[in-house]
């Protein structure tokens, strides 16, 4: 966690990962985040993975550093409590993040009518305001008939990290920040959309993918063979895989000598009349090259490719599972100032990430857990909304709030 955003306070009414990943970003560089969840939790609390009593642990990922008012918003005395903490004044509150649909109580329009300068941050899932999630869009984009191996053959591969959720909440994020910024200089609030399916078409255009399918047509499925240059898996002699790449021209040199393949690659340059110092040549012919690697990488243990390729500076790295890179690639070690151990609302201990970023010129405050359903009540109201012990009483009596 880091301080920079300390002045400002975000209400969050979100579910699933894009929404709660957005105002996650921004309390991990300080903001006041607090989020509003329905008593008894919303659609997301109990998502899985879980801990063993059945405790989500997606959920309280998601939430580290919020904090959390339950309130009844099925009646309208709750709704009117949650538009109230939404608009409550303060010079950098007005920030709102969410994924609710763009009609209803929580709609711009109608929160703005309480505060004009109001700044809404509305994940969607398509551009129209209808339901989508991160893998309906990729399905829909045909991603996954790119995915996988060419042995698929007419079944579509789903991806395993939801890439336009993490996209989405990492951008509305920056567009939010935008906002508050334009808001700064012109006192103006607004509604900004971002739906998952024009992140997904942006990342898509940026990287040369519509072009391709608009200009070639669809991309073939290569399998573990990095597209438009070397790359692929392959096997050691002990039977352990590993990830090789080399994209420039000194990756490759480097990679060829370290296999020893100086005089073979010479070879069968010379054979197909191609130059293996382009990329794009290598991967047209990858098929050619394979072999040549699939036999030196075959005769070496991996103890025996981890020495040659980090003495010759080799982009590479050995498959493993998370359970074992954690426990010992120190690259990934958990003792990182990235991390700390915290006790969690499931009950248990384990290291939790701070933000992303390190900021070299200002040291990391400790990162937070995230709390337990509706533990900020009480403290949310009497602060931002000036409301009486008197008052919370008899709104805890009436099941507005837990």
């Amino acid at each position: 966690m880091y301080p920079f955003l300390s002045d400002l306070r975000v209400v969050e009414c979100a579910s699933f990962i894009a929404g709660p990943s957005c105002a996650l970003h921004l309390a991990q560089l300080g903001a006041q985040v607090i989020r509003i969840d329905p008593i008894g939790g919303g659609m997301d609390f109990n998502r899985w993975p879980v801990s063993a009593d059945g405790r989500s642990l997606y959920w309280e990922g998601l939430q580290k550093g919020k904090r959390s008012v339950a309130i009844d918003m099925g009646r309208p005395e709750g709704r009117q409590l949650a538009v109230d903490l939404i608009t409550a004044p303060g010079a950098g509150a007005g920030l709102f993040v969410t994924n609710y649909p763009q009609q209803g109580f929580l709609s711009h329009e109608a929160l703005a009518a309480h505060r004009p300068d109001l700044i809404t941050a509305r994940v969607l899932g398509w551009r129209d305001g209808a339901p989508a999630v991160d893998y309906t869009v990729n399905a829909a984009l045909g991603m996954p008939w790119i995915t996988g191996s060419d042995r698929n053959g007419e079944e579509p591969v789903n991806h395993v990290v939801p890439a336009w959720d993490l996209v989405t909440g990492a951008y509305a994020a920056f567009a939010l920040m935008a906002a508050e910024r334009h808001r700064l200089r012109t006192g103006q609030g607004q509604e900004v959309t971002v739906p998952l399916s024009d992140v997904a078409l942006t990342c898509l255009g940026h990287t040369g993918q519509l072009a391709e399918a608009l200009t070639t047509g669809d991309r073939p499925r290569y399998g573990n063979a990095l597209f438009g240059a070397f790359g692929r898996d392959f096997a050691t002699a002990d039977g352990q895989r590993v990830m090789v790449v080399a994209i420039t021209a000194r990756q490759w040199s480097g990679l060829v000598k370290a296999l020893d393949l100086q005089a073979a690659v010479a070879a069968l340059a010379s054979q197909l009349h191609a130059d293996f110092t382009e990329e794009g040549q290598r991967f047209t012919h990858r098929q050619a090259l394979f072999p040549l690697f699939d036999k030196a990488i075959g005769a070496l243990t991996l103890a025996q490719a981890r020495e040659r390729f980090e003495a010759g500076s080799v982009l590479w790295s050995s498959y493993q599972t998370l359970r074992t890179a954690l426990d010992t690639d120190p690259r990934l070690a958990l003792a990182a100032p990235l991390f700390e151990t915290l006790g969690h609302p499931s009950g248990l201990h384990y290291p939790a990430p701070g933000a992303a970023a390190s900021f070299h010129g200002t040291p990391r405050v400790p990162v937070q857990r995230a709390p337990h359903l509706g533990e900020h009540t009480d403290q949310v109201l009497a602060e931002v909304l000036s409301l009486s012990p008197t008052r919370i009483g008899q709104l805890h009596d009436a099941g507005l709030i837990a």
